[in-house]
């Protein structure tokens, strides 16, 4: 037999071999895809790990994957600082990843979020973050300005140009005009009148440039640097629905990012009464001091005359309110506990006298209705600087008081007051008790509504918020009661109208003595002449002078079915009782007149 061995042609070795060359393309091709999937995906996972983080405002994060080379030329509150501004350029509110990371050339990785805002809408834009791998500290960011927004160019610098629209018209309870802006004026403009004229300036109170401590707040709603604001009174308190909405062009160098048009507020209903603003303004006449009128049940503000928001001065007796409302919870006394008649009391050795060495005692009701310092001063040191304090911050002491603007009445806290005289001080109204008429008022208010605190607004219609919890129904009807008493029997008969039951409490600050060295602070004693309250032993001429005394009166009618507040400061006026309880009256009978 013959063997012929098998042999193969150039054409057939290529044919089978094709296969195995396909195999090895693939492996190489699956290599190579492989490596560069390890590059891109420790890229992306860094890019997405920054973005991330922006979003959720972790700058410390997004600062430490820049790496310490970029760090030098950049500190870490101007990086925050940088990207913080940025978004309230933008007026940004919430910012989200949406996608995964996608490669772009040269380095760079695209991260797709989308970031709300209050004027523009939504914006979908991307980051563009570039990584650069490999050196001492591996993968690192590299940071570059446009990376402090979304959608930046090489170049290009974020920036917006907004303008307010008119301000929108501000309207009394009865819906008549307490202030408008003249037809086509913009945001820029500072004209704002009344038909009230001057009689609702102190309510009202002004427009202006943007106040240095609300203007990031103010920027982060998108109203530029070059607008007018309110500042005070009404104009403040009612601002963000008086300005309306800003509009403008969000930009990327020159490029328009997003726009939106500026929008007019409609006007505002306020909850100031015109007849009670004429009333309080007339009352208060030239004098310096302040008035405030509320609605117990609900604390819409009715009116408010000269320094009646922002002022703070010694309360003197009608921080007795509040005493006495601690007495009563703590069951230190009752109305019927009598104590015994004195001239003076004396605390820490040194003698608190009463007004003109009156004697005064009896029982807690008389005491409390002839404003008996030689009674109530023991009884705060009884009650302790603990009680005293935390009655008073139940009250409002010690909190911001809810209005824009308004000032924030303050007593120390129990560590700071030391000794007996300290707090008998602090029990009478003086020490470093400061307070506002609209503190005062709110005091009042919380007798009058069953013992709950309301909330001072200046908004009509809304439903009213829940009054704090100050003291129980039982307790406020007892110190409703002695209030009674005061306008009847009392240091407040001024107060009284006709027909009509008004409970009330006087008060009389003494603002310096006549003390030597050896005499103790100016703050820490209490004359009130005429009013039946009193100072210390030792003191006396400019002490007991009406120029060193402020009034005060805090009052509310009728008493049963309170649908008034009214809180009255007169400063270096003498004595609440003869000069502060008649113009409350002249309010209160305005506002019952007029049904407000």
């Amino acid at each position: 037999m013959f063997y012929r061995p098998h042999t193969e042609n150039q054409a057939d070795r290529l044919r089978r071999a094709r296969p195995v060359i396909a195999l090895a393309s693939v492996a190489f091709a699956v290599g190579a895809i492989v490596g560069a999937n390890h590059t891109s995906s420790s890229a992306h996972q860094l890019a997405t790990q920054f973005v991330t983080a922006w979003s959720r405002g972790n700058y410390t994060r997004m600062y430490a994957d820049i790496g310490a080379g970029a760090q030098q030329g950049v500190s870490a509150g101007d990086f925050a600082g940088a990207y913080e501004g940025a978004l309230r350029t933008a007026t940004a509110t919430s910012e989200r990843v949406t996608g995964g990371a996608r490669s772009l050339p040269d380095g760079f990785v695209e991260v797709p979020v989308r970031v709300r805002t209050r004027l523009f809408g939504t914006l979908s834009l991307p980051f563009e973050v570039r990584v650069q791998e490999g050196g001492g500290e591996g993968a690192r960011v590299v940071f570059s300005p446009t990376l402090v927004f979304p959608g930046l160019h090489p170049g290009e610098v974020l920036s917006r140009r907004t303008t307010l629209p008119r301000r929108a018209t501000l309207l009394a309870r009865d819906r008549s005009v307490l202030a408008e802006s003249p037809q086509g004026s913009e945001g820029d403009t500072q004209q704002r009148s009344s038909p009230l004229g001057e009689l609702a300036s102190a309510v009202l109170g002004t427009v202006g440039p943007l106040p240095a401590s609300r203007r990031k707040a103010l920027e982060s709603e998108g109203v530029p640097a070059n607008a007018t604001v309110g500042v005070s009174g009404l104009e403040l308190a009612m601002d963000d629905r008086l300005r309306g909405t800003p509009g403008g062009e969000l930009l990327a160098g020159q490029r328009v990012l997003a726009s939106a048009a500026p929008r007019s507020a409609p006007a505002v209903r306020s909850s100031v009464s015109p007849e009670l603003q004429r009333a309080a303004v007339t009352a208060l006449g030239g004098q310096l001091g302040g008035i405030v009128v509320m609605q117990p049940s609900t604390g819409q503000i009715l009116a408010v005359a000269g320094i009646g928001l922002d002022s703070l001065q010694p309360p003197g007796s009608t921080f007795k309110m509040v005493t006495l409302t601690g007495v009563l919870t703590a069951g230190i006394a009752n109305p019927h506990t009598v104590f015994p008649y004195a001239t003076f009391a004396t605390l820490d050795g040194v003698k608190l006298n009463n007004a003109n060495g009156e004697e005064c005692g009896g029982t807690l009701e008389l005491a409390f209705e002839v404003s008996c310092n030689s009674v109530f001063a023991p009884l705060g040191v009884k009650l302790g600087a603990a009680r005293i304090v935390s009655t008073a911050e139940r009250f409002g002491f010690n909190r911001p008081p809810g209005i824009p603007g308004a000032a924030e009445s303050t007593l120390p806290a129990p560590s700071q007051i030391q000794g007996e005289l300290d707090v008998g001080s602090t029990a009478i109204g003086q020490g470093q008790v400061l307070a506002s008429a609209l503190q005062m008022a709110t005091v009042a208010a919380t007798v009058a509504d069953d013992g709950h605190r309301p909330q001072p607004t200046f908004a009509f219609g809304a439903p009213a918020a829940a009054g704090v919890p100050v003291m129980s129904a039982s307790v406020a009807g007892t110190v409703r009661h002695l209030m009674i008493g005061v306008v009847r029997f009392g240091t407040g008969t001024q107060a009284a109208i006709p027909h009509v039951v008004v409970a009330g409490k006087t008060g009389t600050a003494e603002l310096k003595t006549a003390c030597s060295s050896s005499d103790p602070p100016p703050s820490e004693s209490e004359p009130e002449s005429e009013s039946g309250e009193a100072g210390p032993e030792g003191c006396g001429g400019a002490a007991n002078e009406a120029s060193n005394t402020d009034a005060w009166f805090a009052a509310f009618a009728p008493a049963i079915h309170p649908r008034l507040v009214v809180g009255v400061l007169l400063v270096k006026d003498g004595a609440g009782g003869d000069t502060a309880a008649p113009v409350a009256r002249e309010v209160l009978e305005a506002g019952l007149h007029t049904g407000s």
